[in-house]
């Protein structure tokens, strides 16, 4: 009843602010109109449905899915769509009330349909939502995706089944350019050192070590002591580069770098890594174009 209530709220705030607001949503008629929650999740649900799609996303590029709060605009996209397309494993941790407001028939939570196998958990048992990183993952993510599209739309089952094989082949090819990449690290280089903790699933992969300030949510906060103990690493094991994520505030980076310098050790910020969100850039607008520039920045500064 809770839920019911909150997301009436919602609905009436939405109403309100109508007038105030420059964006509205665009339903179209004759596709199926889709609400997605990140720019991942975007790009993934255009390349399986193509022009038989209307995905609206309610992430900007940049924003950080951990924190981020919906507008009343949003509420009212969620429900005038015909489909929504979450994440979940906690990701859109201040959407939980919004999306529990609606029916399992049109809310697709990718996490509940994953092999839990598959998933990462860390010491306190909390799950690993950024399943991106695993390039297999992501090819299970688009197959629950695409059984979803067939069972709204079964019409179309063929170009979404055509659609889903062609990006399938583009994906393997993305894992061969990947460990293509990573092969020119020797092991020893393979220090991965970060913001938040957003890359097990690649350090996973690829037998990387991951070092980071902050948690897998970037809600958590770094103390003093973190920063130090991860100086006091870098220093020791003399790691060239730290990076810096396109979704999260650089601070705590600059305070590490400061720590390492004072411990005789210089550390350069590595390059810009996207972790929780694509780019806005012809080099990382797409998911493959962003794992791709993610790997070349990694090993490029890692050599």
């Amino acid at each position: 009843m809770k839920k019911i209530i909150m997301l009436i709220t919602y609905m009436i705030l939405s109403f309100i602010c109508v007038s105030c607001e420059i964006k509205k949503y665009e339903y179209i008629e004759g596709k199926v109109n889709i609400v997605v929650t990140t720019t991942m999740l975007a790009d993934l649900t255009k390349e399986l449905g193509k022009e038989r799609v209307n995905v609206k996303t309610l992430m900007e590029v940049g924003v950080d899915p951990h924190s981020f709060e919906p507008r009343p605009s949003d509420v009212r996209a969620l429900i005038q769509s015909d489909l929504i397309i979450a994440n979940g494993l906690h990701l859109e941790a201040k959407l939980l009330n919004v999306l529990d407001g609606f029916e399992n028939d049109k809310l697709l939570n990718i996490g509940k349909y994953l092999d839990e196998s598959k998933l990462i958990y860390d010491e306190n048992g909390q799950v690993d939502p950024h399943i991106w990183f695993d390039i297999d993952l992501w090819m299970d993510t688009a197959k629950i995706i695409k059984d979803r599209l067939i069972a709204f739309d079964k019409k179309c089952e063929d170009i979404y089944e055509h659609n889903y094989r062609n990006y399938v082949l583009e994906l393997n090819e993305l894992k061969i350019y990947v460990l293509s990449r990573i092969n020119e690290l020797n092991i020893d280089k393979r220090i991965l050192v970060t913001a938040h903790d957003a890359f097990s699933y690649f350090g996973k992969a690829y037998d990387f070590q991951l070092y980071s300030i902050q948690g897998i949510s970037t809600e958590t906060e770094a103390s003093a002591k973190d920063i130090e103990s991860l100086a006091n690493f870098v220093a020791l094991h003399k790691v060239n580069a730290i990076f810096i994520e396109s979704s999260v505030p650089y601070t705590t980076i600059e305070s590490v770098i400061q720590s390492a310098k004072v411990k005789g050790h210089n550390l350069k910020i590595g390059g810009e890594l996207h972790s929780d969100s694509l780019g806005s850039n012809e080099d990382d607008n797409t998911y493959i174009k962003m794992v791709k520039k993610n790997v070349d920045t990694i090993v490029d500064n890692l050599k």
